[in-house]
């Protein structure tokens, strides 16, 4: 069945590649703060947070809301990202509640959970989010999601299909992520394998698309199989594995900090300690999908890839 789809975020990195595999078979509306770099859909030039919002979705026929919007690097100015966060996230929901919207799919984070020392070995989506305060991106996630908890006791009649992906990669992904592979050196934190969760870009497409289809609801954690340490994310690297103890790694983000050469807390030392490692259990038996790559693969295609383009 043909769909009308309005796509946040439609400019950015999954959202330009999922308008594009929609739009062959469904109307897709994007929307973004900038333009894509080419579009074969109706594209508008628009914050989330703008209050014209509802007459767009009204004019359309919108029956489904994928919201990929989302502030991913910490911009410095905290009240600004939470207003486009949180705020931006309640104008969607409310405008999917006046116009009635079917579905919204939202793209949270496996970050909502936090980065903590008793995070569970493998986290369940019933595993309580508790972001972190000095992480803007995972508090927000956090925060997000009880908006969009408090949306399905008040809204019933919207379904809400919530992902929370672990870290995404592909064929071309670059971020601050990305950045810690491109090092000489891979940083490890004395006393702790830093795991990581990947997921392929284009299973993070695949999820969403499938969400789309058979109308889902629920809350799925998205990852491939497996995980990987830092010790062997340093050996696929063929690079150095350098072990420093945390609190080295936290005297030398204080002094970063004091000095204005950094942004970056002492506490942030947790994102590579405590990493939140996803159960994809629910995903697979549950929603029904299937990761077309391991956390592995998925490491060593991004590898592959990077490698050919100088990347790494």
């Amino acid at each position: 069945m043909k769909r009308t789809i309005l796509i946040t975020g439609a400019a950015g990195y999954i959202g330009s590649q999922l308008a594009s595999r929609l739009s062959r078979e469904h109307n897709v509306i994007g929307l973004d703060i900038r333009e894509p770099d080419q579009a074969d859909y109706p594209f508008f030039k628009r914050d989330i947070r703008d209050s014209g919002l509802v007459s767009l979705i009204r004019s359309h026929n919108i029956t489904q809301v994928v919201h990929l919007a989302a502030v991913l690097e910490d911009s410095g100015d905290r009240a600004r990202d939470y207003d486009i966060d949180v705020n931006g996230t309640r104008n969607v929901l409310e405008a999917c509640v006046a116009t009635g919207v079917q579905q919204v799919i939202v793209t949270s984070s496996g970050a909502a959970y936090g980065y903590h020392a008793d995070n569970p070995e493998w986290i369940d989506e019933q595993d309580p989010l508790r972001g972190n305060p000095e992480f803007a991106y995972s508090d927000h996630k956090r925060l997000v999601e009880e908006l969009l908890a408090d949306y399905r006791r008040r809204y019933p009649q919207l379904r809400q299909l919530i992902l929370r992906p672990g870290t995404v990669l592909g064929a071309a992904t670059r971020n601050q992520i990305t950045n810690l592979f491109e090092k000489k050196r891979v940083l490890g934190i004395a006393g702790s394998p830093s795991p990581f969760v990947f997921i392929w870009d284009q299973d993070v497409i695949g999820a969403i698309e499938r969400g789309i289809t058979s109308d889902a609801e629920g809350i799925f954690n998205l990852a491939g199989d497996g995980a990987l340490s830092v010790r062997q994310i340093a050996d696929i690297l063929g690079k150095p594995l350098v072990v420093v103890p945390a609190l080295a790694v936290r005297s030398a983000l204080w002094l970063g900090q004091r000095l204005g050469v950094s942004r970056y807390a002492p506490a942030q030392v947790n994102f590579l300690r405590y990493r939140p490692v996803l159960s994809n259990r629910r995903l697979k038996e549950e929603f029904g999908y299937q990761p077309q790559k391991t956390s592995e693969q998925v490491f060593r295609y991004f590898v592959e890839h990077a490698r050919q383009r100088g990347q790494l």
